[in-house]
């Protein structure tokens, strides 16, 4: 009876032992537990990243804000603004990684490699604006890093829409291609075409419910991109404060241009502006269709108002 219960003693000694000269796995950088997978991957590759840095120090990082969108919202103008700032570190293109199959499939790491070089201190940012629209694209980003903060800019949905037709009009131009009016788009058999694509890029409501499904309205910032067109400088101290960064982008970086009709940015004593494709007149569009067009956004605004509990001045 003893020595049984000597032997079963042993065995569970011996039992210990074993276990602990087991190696536990590493946890990859910054992951936490019941993390998706992606983020995981995400965190591993920043590690990874780190460990590569230039010997200045700089290295890849995976961004930690992303402008989403929307489509002539003012993306542009917001990101060259934010650039500004010292912290800031800014994708030069509009990546396409979680909208496009062709670049999802190809992985974090390929995404990784899209990024610029930045310190650690720094902020890393990129901006695709087809991301707002595109279903598919909250759920990846949230399974990436369900923690990053999301900058949307918008405009009146109305001025969107001109704005939309006129990018694509004047890339016609550009190739000696043929374009149809924009009346041919709005309109058809006397109606308002609610197909026009261009139209359902500015139902605000139904494209945000889809990103409330995977992030909390506190990690998205409204960017108001009238505003920002008339006055950028308070618009971009809000970024500033969502984003938690240190006030350095002041009044004087901005400076109205008579000739181009907005305002560009100085920069250390540089001056620039943004490209000439941007801020281009819109189409002369009969007045009665504009009432339809601002009718027909009335709801879909009230119900955008509702769902981020503030207004913006929108016909």
């Amino acid at each position: 009876m003893v020595s049984s219960t000597a032997a079963l003693l042993l065995g569970a000694v011996l039992l210990v032992a074993e276990l602990q000269l087991v190696p536990s796995r590493p946890a990859a950088p910054g992951a936490e537990p019941g993390q998706p997978e992606l983020a995981r991957r995400a965190a591993t590759l920043q590690g990874e990243g780190r460990e590569g840095a230039a010997p200045n120090g700089s290295a890849q990082q995976l961004p930690q804000t992303i402008i989403i969108g929307v489509r002539k919202g003012g993306t542009r103008a917001l990101l060259e603004m934010l650039s500004l700032h010292p912290d800031v570190a800014a994708a030069e293109n509009e990546v396409h990684f979680f909208d496009w199959e062709e670049h999802y499939s190809q992985g974090l790491g390929w995404y990784l490699g899209q990024m610029p070089f930045s310190s650690p201190h720094q902020l890393t940012v990129e901006k695709t604006p087809a991301y707002f629209t595109s279903p598919k694209v909250p759920e990846r980003v949230h399974s990436m890093n369900p923690g990053i903060r999301l900058l949307l800019i918008l405009r009146d949905p109305s001025e969107r829409v001109l704005s939309d037709y006129t990018q694509v009009f004047y890339n016609h131009v550009q190739k000696h291609k043929p374009y149809p009016s924009i009346e041919e788009f709005l309109v058809r058999d006397g109606r308002l075409n609610v197909g026009y694509k261009a139209l359902n890029r500015s139902l605000y409501h139904v494209h945000l419910q889809n990103w409330l499904r995977y992030f909390p309205l506190r990690r998205i910032h409204i960017v108001d991109g009238d505003r920002l067109i008339r006055d950028p400088f308070p618009e971009i101290q809000q970024v500033e404060r969502f984003l938690e960064l240190s006030p350095q982008i002041n009044a004087s970086n901005f400076y109205f241009n008579k000739t181009k009709g907005f305002y560009c940015l100085r920069d250390g004593g540089r001056d620039r502006c943004l490209h000439e494709s941007k801020g281009r007149a819109h189409p002369q569009v009969d007045p009665r269709l504009l009432n339809k067009l601002h009718e027909y956004f009335h709801e879909p605004n009230k119900k955008f108002f509702e769902l981020v509990g503030r207004t913006f001045d929108w016909h």
